[in-house]
């Protein structure tokens, strides 16, 4: 028996495929995010969506939508179906960042727990990506003057809920996020 060959032809093809991108695949009507949206993915913050499209991965043709987060100079891709099961949501509106500063201007609650327990509720909160969750997280680590130091894990929980909500309310506002940053901290000097 003799083995059968494969026409050249037929291995071109497969590497044609291989080098041309997939085709950007136009939104529906209905899909909830579009090329160029700003999105929140809980665990990494404020992207931007760059391209819905097909890609094929392992054999299997998947809808992927492309989130860049300039920040940390990272690309994230998300299953079309799965977005929603991922937390993957649009900016919050400004119905809801209103609640998100009105939460700020309440009186701090802390638990009296150990603060390792707190710092993983305080985490949690964080990751949800949930601005009011974010919100309630600075306004109980927010410390004003006279008031006692925070340690360092506070500080660092603190600055990372803060660069979440400056985050979105920059892109909600189409500002940078220090100008945001400056904008909650004025914020939270008139509170005191």
């Amino acid at each position: 028996m003799e083995p059968t060959l494969v026409p050249p032809v037929a291995a071109d093809a497969a590497e044609d495929s291989k080098a041309r991108p997939a085709p950007v695949r136009k939104p529906k009507e209905d899909e909830p995010f579009v090329e160029g949206d700003h999105v929140v993915y809980p665990t990494h913050g404020v992207g931007k969506v760059e391209r819905i499209a097909t890609e094929e991965i392992a054999g299997h043709k998947l809808e992927l939508i492309h989130i860049t987060f300039e920040e940390n100079r990272m690309t994230l891709r998300v299953p079309v179906a799965k977005a929603k099961s991922a937390g993957l949501r649009k900016l919050a509106t400004r119905k809801l960042f209103d609640e998100a500063l009105t939460i700020l201007k309440g009186r701090a609650r802390i638990k009296r727990t150990m603060w390792s327990r707190r710092a993983q509720e305080y985490e949690a909160k964080i990751n949800s990506g949930d601005p009011l969750a974010i919100a309630e997280v600075v306004r109980d680590l927010h410390r004003n003057a006279g008031q006692p130091d925070q340690s360092f894990s506070e500080r660092q929980i603190y600055e990372a809920a803060m660069d979440r909500l400056a985050a979105e309310l920059g892109a909600l506002e189409q500002i940078d996020k220090n100008a945001a940053a400056a904008k909650l901290s004025d914020y939270l000097k008139t509170i005191a």
